[in-house]
């Protein structure tokens, strides 16, 4: 007979693995109202990018990207986001997940949040989100600013607090 761990289901695995995704969650909104400010026309939030990169880190790609969008659901529904923080948050997630497992590299991890975040959202956002959803016309170059400004500290900041978990033996990767 086949055990769980034998056909693919870990369910300790997946248990600790919801688990984290709700700790980083509770971090990301938690500290939202704390970290959202304005910058130019974003209202940036450098807490999601930290938060992006410990879970593409941490959980991979998927599970980063799901974060990503449970959190600015959440702050859009407190008021401390606007639609924009789907694409800022979600496409950085998933590229620091997929750059991380492409690499074993939490640098590596950051540069995916800063491309994603910083490169791709601003199109996306300018493109699609703020003239379809939002109802305005927004020109991406305006966007690139805030938008790497936010995901430059962010990733920064979620670099080191995962090599200092690291260091002090709560976490391996």
């Amino acid at each position: 007979m086949n055990t769980p761990v034998e056909n693919g289901l870990n369910h300790a695995a997946d248990t600790r693995k919801a688990a984290y995704a709700v700790v980083l969650i509770a971090i990301g909104v938690a500290l939202a109202p704390y970290t959202s400010f304005p910058v130019l026309i974003a209202k940036i939030n450098p807490t999601q990018h930290f938060v992006n990169v410990l879970g593409a880190v941490l959980l991979g790609p998927w599970w980063a990207l799901l974060i990503a969008a449970v959190i600015a659901a959440i702050r859009n529904a407190m008021g401390v986001g606007t639609l924009l923080a789907f694409p800022g948050g979600m496409i950085g997630a998933f590229l620091a997940g997929w750059f991380y497992r492409w690499k074993k590299n939490v640098i590596h991890a950051a540069i995916g949040e800063v491309a994603g975040t910083g490169l791709i959202a601003p199109v996306v956002s300018a493109l699609f989100v703020a003239p379809v959803l939002m109802g305005k016309a927004i020109p991406f170059l305006a966007l690139i600013p805030s938008f790497l400004a936010s995901t430059i500290v962010g990733a920064i900041l979620g670099v080191m607090a995962l090599r200092l978990l690291k260091r002090a033996g709560v976490i391996d990767f």
